[in-house]
């Protein structure tokens, strides 16, 4: 294999091992999240930081307070040297929360600044540090039993996660 095509081939392994990480979080899946991390990995997210079961007894099942999550991965800046790799990635991830007042739509802009080593052919995050770009209140959220935009769903599924997670249905080759 020439060096070109393995350059490609270990940029596209981080970057599936960041989205597959994203889908993780989202759905709180210790499995997916596991995939992603080596077990000794280390984490600061400001508000947060320590070993990787930290990171993972914080995220799953999370807090009750946050009852949905959406990560949206922006861009990625790869710097490969080796078998390791320094990346930075664009964040922008919404939460729905209650803390006490009703259910509450808010935003986050940032970036995940992440090293990966790569083991025995495997890409994962050995350590990673979040930074906070901005973050917006958009107020009281969505209630989902009214449809989308006046239009009233046609199916329990169409709410995403917020009744079930159907696309976990979809991939095992369910249609409805």
């Amino acid at each position: 294999m020439t060096p070109d095509i393995q350059t490609l081939l270990d940029r596209e392994a981080i970057r599936d091992c960041v989205a597959r990480l994203a889908r993780g979080e989202d759905r709180r899946s210790a499995d997916l999240i596991r995939s992603c991390w080596w077990p000794e990995a280390r984490f600061d997210y400001g508000v947060y930081a320590g070993d990787f079961d930290a990171y993972l007894a914080w995220v799953v099942p999370g807090a009750d307070a946050i009852k949905d999550t959406q990560h949206l991965i922006g861009q990625s800046e790869i710097e490969l040297d080796g078998d390791s790799a320094r990346v930075e990635s664009h964040v922008f991830s919404y939460h729905r929360v209650d803390m006490g007042e009703g259910d509450r739509d808010t935003c986050i802009g940032g970036r995940y600044l992440d090293t990966f080593e790569k083991r025995d052919g495997q890409w994962r995050i050995a350590d990673r540090v979040m930074l906070y770009d901005w973050e917006q209140d958009w107020g009281a959220a969505a209630d989902w039993s009214k449809g989308v935009m006046g239009y009233p769903f046609t199916a329990e599924h169409f709410p995403g996660r917020a009744k079930g997670d159907f696309s976990e249905r979809w991939f095992a080759g369910e249609t409805a």
